[in-house]
């Protein structure tokens, strides 16, 4: 049967998809669901790691789609020997847990392009219904951008966090939206923070169980404090607040304080939480204070909120091509006219705080 889907789609021309998992139904599931797809196929589903080494050897998949709990070696061990000697596209299949949040999040450190979340109950009807998601996924991470993972610094090597030495206004607000690619890069971007760098506000596609996860393992690493945002919490320097999965967050102005708001209305460019309504909210309520950082991510979400904020007066800077693991969001975000700089990763901080020092720490009125 394989072999005449194979036949029939010729393979040079389709995605091809290689499933590890030990739930059998599972490996029925996405086989069936990627082989509908006209431009992929699903080559082999092996039930474990060892199983899948011989077939990734023997039938070169595009994709890998990866479990994280199984026999013999879990998912998170394979992943990180498959990105040192043999990177390729992995889109992880998470469990909706708690420890699924944080050993996903490790995978995405280790180099897995995205996930998607198993559902807990009623699995047959849950992968069905999120199919278009998951084929999305794969088709996004055949065309992202592989890096091996960067061995760990020593501690004396640490990323440095960079020194503001300027009053930096209560009333200046960083603003960041990301999707595909993004926790890593959020995490390169905030660890040089100092402790009075401005308030920081972050929406990243991200399911909801997911968000709390990733603030605390940043707020871990990182000097400044980061939380998953509640609503109507005042915004302090020194604070990085990200956008709870499946709300909206925004800034809104309490008398002389900025605050959060969070809602669950109807998603924006088909996410919820959406870039566009937090840079939007930033146009209309911070202006000339804002500085807006667009990072990695499929799509254009936020792109034209992008060039409002600048019409309002905020300083943009986008992440450039080569270093994005998708220059979607980004590209165009710089097609919009929304961007003022156009920078690598590992530049992004130190330009934000660079326009910081720049502007005095003036305070300015809106």
């Amino acid at each position: 049967m394989q072999k005449q889907i194979l036949a029939k789609k010729h393979p040079t021309q389709c995605t091809k998809v290689l499933i590890v998992d030990d739930s059998a139904l599972i490996r029925s599931l996405l086989t069936e669901i990627i082989n509908r797809q006209p431009d992929m196929v699903a080559v082999g589903a092996a039930p474990d790691p060892i199983a899948a080494r011989d077939m990734i050897r023997n039938l070169n998949p595009d994709v890998l789609t990866l479990d994280v709990e199984m026999p013999r070696m879990d998912g998170i061990d394979f992943l990180d020997k498959l990105m040192r000697l043999r990177p390729m596209p992995v889109v992880m299949v998470s469990t909706m847990t708690q420890q699924g949040a944080d050993v996903t999040l490790r995978a995405l450190e280790l180099g897995a392009v995205d996930f998607v979340a198993k559902p807990k109950l009623d699995v047959t009807k849950g992968m069905e219904a999120g199919a278009r998601e998951i084929v999305e996924k794969i088709r996004l991470a055949a065309t992202a951008r592989i890096r091996k993972p960067a061995m760990p610094a020593p501690a004396s090597k640490a990323a440095p966090v960079l020194a503001l030495n300027s009053r930096a206004s209560t009333e200046k607000l960083i603003i960041i939206g990301a999707s595909t690619g993004g926790t890593e890069a959020i995490k390169e971007v905030l660890l040089p923070m100092p402790p009075d760098a401005p308030g920081i506000l972050i929406t990243q596609h991200m399911p909801p169980g997911f968000t709390k996860s990733f603030a605390q393992r940043l707020d871990s690493l990182c000097k400044i404090s980061v939380k998953e945002a509640v609503d109507g919490e005042r915004i302090l320097p020194g604070h990085a607040y990200i956008a709870p999965g499946d709300f909206h967050l925004r800034v809104r102005k309490s008398g002389a304080n900025y605050v959060t708001a969070l809602s669950n209305e109807a998603p924006v460019n088909l996410h919820r939480p959406s870039v566009e309504v937090l840079f939007r909210s930033a146009a209309q309520c911070v202006g000339t204070n804002a500085i807006g950082v667009m990072l990695t991510g499929m799509g254009k979400d936020g792109a034209y909120a992008m060039l409002e904020m600048k019409r309002a007066g905020a300083f943009n800077v986008a992440q450039d091509e080569a270093s994005c693991v998708v220059f979607g969001m980004p590209k165009e975000a710089i097609a919009a006219g929304g961007v003022d700089e156009v920078l690598p990763l590992g530049s992004i901080a130190g330009r934000v705080l660079g326009a910081l020092r720049e502007s005095g720490g003036v305070r300015h009125r809106i």
